[in-house]
């Protein structure tokens, strides 16, 4: 029996995917979960194999919270299931330790597959996601400038261009504000971005922000 948690913002959604879920009898919905911090909750207090987790949600997000879930439970599968394609976070969230990454558009059938194949102990790449990784290691150098990012620099980078302040960053991530200063500084360097407002053009074109 494989063990699920749901992780999502939207009540419909973790319900559908319960209903749907329960129909397959190696399945079992163990906990939900409406955010990153509740997801910490959810994998301290239950036993799960795989993570079915949103990107986008209030409060801390899928991306935040993804290094605390795997510091807590390193032998958990995390499949991403997000609103966004593959080619605007698979790369850099498969780097920083997500299982699997499928777009919220894909078939129901996929999910299963991917819990099936991660709860094996295996990464779960669509064909898609593969490719990108393959051009990635074919043209380091070519790699959009948000990919060569730290994990740390590409979360503070996505809270400035959603036009959070360094004392909100700083508060949500657990760090100081001075911190939070230097990887903006370290960031706007690598990206060759001189303002907050270019930062958030930056997204917006690439399509990492609504």
């Amino acid at each position: 029996m494989i063990k699920i948690g749901i992780v999502d913002d939207h009540a419909i959604v973790r319900s559908g995917l319960r209903q749907f879920l329960s129909e397959h009898v190696d399945l079992r919905v163990e906990g939900e979960a409406a955010n990153g911090r509740e997801a910490i909750d959810l994998v301290r207090n239950k036993e799960i194999d795989v993570l079915l987790m949103d990107l986008s949600m209030p409060g801390q997000s899928g991306l935040d919270a993804l290094a605390m879930l795997r510091a807590k439970a390193p032998d958990m599968g995390i499949l991403i299931l997000s609103g966004y394609p593959e080619e605007h976070y698979a790369i850099n969230l498969i780097r920083q330790g997500a299982s699997g990454y499928l777009n919220k558009e894909c078939e129901p059938a996929e999910i299963v597959e991917a819990i099936r194949t991660i709860a094996l102990g295996r990464r779960y790449l669509t064909p898609t996601v593969a490719e990108l990784l393959a051009q990635q290691l074919n043209r380091k150098d070519d790699a959009p400038p948000h990919e060569q990012l730290s994990e740390r620099e590409f979360q503070v980078f996505l809270k400035l261009a959603k036009g959070e302040t360094a004392g909100d960053i700083a508060k949500s991530l657990s760090l100081s504000v001075k911190t939070v200063s230097t990887y903006r500084t370290r960031l706007m360097e690598k990206m060759s971005l001189s303002s907050n407002s270019d930062l958030t053009y930056y997204a917006l074109k690439n399509r990492l922000i609504d």
